[in-house]
């Protein structure tokens, strides 16, 4: 129904045009052998591409507390506005570092970290300034959690009096200089469950967000003090370490219920440290010798959970050089890929931007190229369908140049968020009505909005008279992603023609068929 709508508009000559953009077989040859048509690794149609925006600690934003709103809102208009220059179409903002909120929470405070008292009034709404600004941009906004992680001090009496961990002190349990929600109790998953799901309900957020904090990161010398807590809830259960793995899993499980019951195009997504466990350890681990193993050491099986996907796309922390042989990049990503293989959850790497120029853990990590030879790594592999770079202030930094050279040798072009059909599959209808017109600026495109699932658009040029007339298989010819129904482009050559195609992407990026228009000189 939807092809013929759209094929019903074009005359024949745009009606082969389509053909080509889209795939499917043309009528007429190709003018392009199929090898110059080949898809170009080095600028994919799509890619999914962030960075973390952390606001614990005040690591990127804001940058320090007691900022007025004025203040914190530029700084976070400096940070997408990042994205953008960098060809990002998606961002990773900290909501949630400390069980306290970067939005009037019904359950938890407001975060410390944003006026310097917890409870702290703002003065404004940061995560719906947050999705406004994303959303203008045309990136997603993924609101990132830290699900147990109470305090980064341990004086329960810091937090303010209404806190449910003052209600509640029977549900924290103090570690390594921190005090944590005890996952093993019920009421306290539930706690955590409804505090994000606030935030799911009542913000157009493109998706929720974990890093690698679950279990605590083993202390030396410590105990983490959860023995009562097996012994009233761990019936049925062999080991501690059993039990712990469940209670996590129980709350991936709940949570991805949750999300999809109340919004199910929110994507889900974890970022778990990149060790499941080392071969040593287990015959189906990763060719490793880390010192920490999730499975084992953070109650963490994050194999699991993309075995049962539970998880829309997981992004291991492969924060490590290829060739370092303890945990080798080029090693484990393709555990990883092995692991999502044949099921429907994405595969993205979390890139250790903060090592370079800095790490001495690796010599490699001295070499502007160590992160571009890691997209060169992956772009040859299918399962990996992007990067997430740690974090803004270092991608910010560019040390040796190795941000620059990475984007102008992978990010030359921008890229659409990866479909999951898993979750849609249906595009939405054609724009109508397009229009390509000169202006002393540069050539204006314009188009009419047909279908009320379209969120927004891409724009695509080639040249009209020798130019490549290849499928749109990447992003060779693709100039902008946008919201609004009209695009500028400002880097039309004068005196030259173009024909221009434009898409409509609904919000989880199924793109409708083309509809061209040419520029006259």
């Amino acid at each position: 129904m939807r092809v013929w709508r759209a094929m019903g508009v074009l005359g024949v000559t745009a009606g082969l045009l389509l053909s080509g953009l889209t795939g499917t077989a043309s009528a007429a040859p190709a003018p392009a052998g199929e090898a110059r048509c080949a898809p170009d690794a080095q600028t994919p149609l799509r890619q999914f591409r962030a960075s973390w925006v952390a606001s614990v600690v005040n690591i990127d934003w804001p940058s320090r507390t007691g900022l007025s709103a004025a203040q914190q809102q530029a700084e976070l208009i400096g940070w997408l506005d990042d994205a953008v220059r960098q060809r990002h179409n998606a961002v990773i903002l900290q909501v949630r570092p400390t069980a306290d909120a970067f939005w009037p929470s019904k359950v938890e405070p407001w975060s410390q970290y944003l006026t310097g008292m917890q409870g702290g009034n703002p003065g404004y709404d940061p995560l719906a300034f947050a999705v406004a600004e994303a959303h203008k941009r045309n990136l997603e906004l993924h609101a990132w959690f830290n699900p147990y992680r109470l305090s980064m001090g341990t004086d329960i009496n810091a937090l303010v009096p209404t806190h449910p961990a003052r209600q509640h002190p029977d549900w924290v349990v103090s570690y390594g200089g921190k005090l944590y929600y005890n996952p093993g109790i019920p009421a306290a998953r539930k706690l955590v469950e409804d505090a994000i799901m606030d935030a799911v309900a009542n913000y157009d957020i493109d998706g929720v967000h974990f890093d690698d904090y679950f279990y605590p990161y083993p202390v030396a010398g410590q105990v983490f003090d959860d023995a009562a807590t097996y012994a009233e809830y761990g019936a049925g259960f062999p080991t501690l370490a059993d039990w712990r793995r469940n209670n996590i899993d129980l709350l991936i499980q709940e949570l991805q219920q949750r999300i999809k019951a109340a919004k199910p195009w929110v994507k889900f997504g974890i970022s778990p440290f990149a060790v499941w466990r080392n071969k040593a350890t287990d015959p189906e681990g990763s060719d490793t010798t880390a010192g920490v193993q999730t499975y084992d050491d953070l109650g963490a099986d994050t194999r699991k959970w993309v075995r049962e996907e539970w998880i829309d796309y997981i992004v291991p922390q492969v924060y490590w050089a290829g060739g370092f042989a303890p945990a080798d990049y080029n090693k484990i990503v393709p555990w990883w890929a092995n692991e999502v293989r044949g099921t429907d959850v994405h595969l993205y790497i979390g890139e250790a931007t903060y090592k370079v120029g800095t790490s001495t853990q690796s010599p490699d990590w001295s070499d502007p190229a160590e992160l571009s030879d890691h997209l060169a790594f992956t772009s040859t592999i299918p399962e990996v369908k992007g990067n997430i770079y740690f974090s803004a202030k270092d991608v910010r930094a560019d040390r040796l140049g190795a941000t620059t050279l990475l984007n102008t040798t992978w990010y030359s072009r921008p890229a659409l968020i990866p479909t999951m059909r898993n979750l849609d599959s249906r595009p939405p209808l054609p724009v109508h009505a397009v229009r390509a017109t000169r202006t002393g600026d540069g050539v204006q495109v314009k188009w009419r909005r047909t279908s009320s699932d379209s969120t927004s658009y891409a724009v695509y040029r080639r040249e009209l008279l020798g130019g490549d007339h290849c499928p749109d298989n990447d992003a060779r010819n693709l100039i902008a992603t946008v919201r609004s129904t009209e695009y500028l482009d400002t880097t039309a050559t004068p005196g030259k023609a173009y024909l221009y195609t434009v898409t409509a992407l609904d919000r989880l990026a199924n793109q409708s068929l083309p509809i061209p228009a040419v520029s006259v000189r």
